[in-house]
């Protein structure tokens, strides 16, 4: 398996881990509260502190996976998967941390690392989308 296929199966996975995630810490908020199950808000308004920061985290992977998806089935219909090899991990790696930091702070130095990681990752599309079209794949 090459590292951009590797890159994009753990950025999906890590999708779905933060999909359970989300979906655990609502059962448990309803097995220990009064809250109905069914009262929840899909993006996490009605939670306070770790639940709402948990289920924005999880929503911002729909921020970049469908360009990351998009790229990497370009690439492939051009015949330039290669271009992506080195860089693809970048992507996963900077998804994660920035999911990581947002589910532990939301705090303005945490901001602006969410904001630099989110960077990385729109900077390597640009940067793919760029190669692709000028076929240095």
């Amino acid at each position: 398996m090459n590292t951009t296929a590797a890159s994009l199966i753990g950025f999906a996975g890590w999708l779905v881990l933060l999909t359970f995630a989300v979906a655990f810490f609502r059962v448990y908020i309803t097995a220990t509260t009064a809250k109905a199950i069914n009262s929840y808000s899909p993006d996490g308004s009605d939670l306070q502190g770790f639940g709402r920061r948990l289920t924005r985290a999880r929503d911002n992977c729909f921020e970049t996976l469908p360009v990351f998806v998009a790229i990497v089935v370009a690439a492939e219909l051009l015949g330039q998967m290669q271009a992506l090899h080195i860089l693809a991990p970048w992507v996963l790696v900077s998804r994660i941390a920035q999911s990581m930091t947002h589910m532990i702070s939301t705090s303005p130095p945490a901001i602006v690392v969410r904001a630099l990681l989110l960077t990385v990752q729109l900077g390597i599309y640009v940067y793919w989308i760029i190669a692709l079209l000028a076929g240095r794949g």
